[in-house]
C-alpha cells in the first residue's frame, strides 16, 4: 500500500462497519515497515501466517490450485498449461500467443488501467504504479541479513519446512 492515495485510505477507514483500527500509510523506510510487519503477523492487514497455513493445509483438495508468482516467471507456458488443465479449459492453439502476450508483465503494465481495481484510482501514479516491477526476491538486496534470517526462521516455525520453502521460491505443489 506504499502508493495508495487518500481515496484508498478513506475507502478502508471511513466505510461504515469498520472493524479494528484504521490503517495509515506505511513507514517510509521499507526495512522498518517489514520489521513491523514480521513482528506483528502481517499488520496492518490480516494474520499472514494463518492465511498461508490455511491454504497450504487444503492444497490437496480437488478445487484448490497453488500458483506462485516465481513459478509463473520461471515457466509461464508450463503454468498456463497446468492452470488450464486444472480448470479443464482447453487452450485453442490460435489463441495461445495472444494469451501469453496478454499475461506478460509488460503487457499488463502497459494496459494496467484495464486490470487494476477501479482503473488505478486508488494509487498515486495510477494503475501503472500498482503493477510495480514484476520481479521476485527483491528482499535479497533490500533487507539486512538478520531480518531476512528472522523471516526464514519464522516462516519455517509457522508453516513447516515445505510450506516455507514454497512460499519463498515457489515450485509447483499438488
Amino acid at each position: 500500500h506504499s502508493t495508495a492515495n487518500h481515496a484508498w485510505y478513506d475507502a478502508l477507514n471511513k466505510t461504515p462497519g469498520l472493524v479494528g483500527p484504521e490503517i495509515g500509510p506505511p513507514h517510509e523506510d521499507p526495512v522498518a515497515y517489514f520489521r513491523h510487519w514480521l513482528e506483528n503477523d502481517g499488520a496492518p492487514f490480516w494474520p499472514f501466517w494463518e492465511n498461508v497455513r490455511s491454504w497450504w493445509e487444503i492444497r490437496g483438495l480437488p478445487n484448490v490450485l497453488m500458483v506462485h508468482f516465481a513459478d509463473l516467471k520461471r515457466d509461464f507456458e508450463g503454468e498456463l498449461e497446468r492452470i488450464a488443465a486444472f480448470l479443464e479449459i482447453p487452450i485453442p492453439e490460435d489463441s495461445r500467443a495472444r494469451i501469453i502476450e496478454h499475461c506478460s508483465f509488460d503487457y499488463m503494465k502497459c494496459n494496467a488501467a484495464a486490470s487494476v481495481p477501479l482503473g488505478g484510482a486508488f494509487w498515486e501514479g495510477g494503475a501503472r504504479s500498482f503493477i510495480y516491477k514484476g520481479t521476485n526476491g527483491r528482499w535479497k538486496d533490500r533487507l539486512p541479513s538478520d531480518l531476512s534470517d528472522a523471516y526464514d526462521q519464522r516462516a519455517e516455525q509457522e508453516l513447516g519446512k515445505d510450506a516455507a520453502a514454497w512460499l519463498k521460491e515457489g515450485r509447483q505443489v499438488r
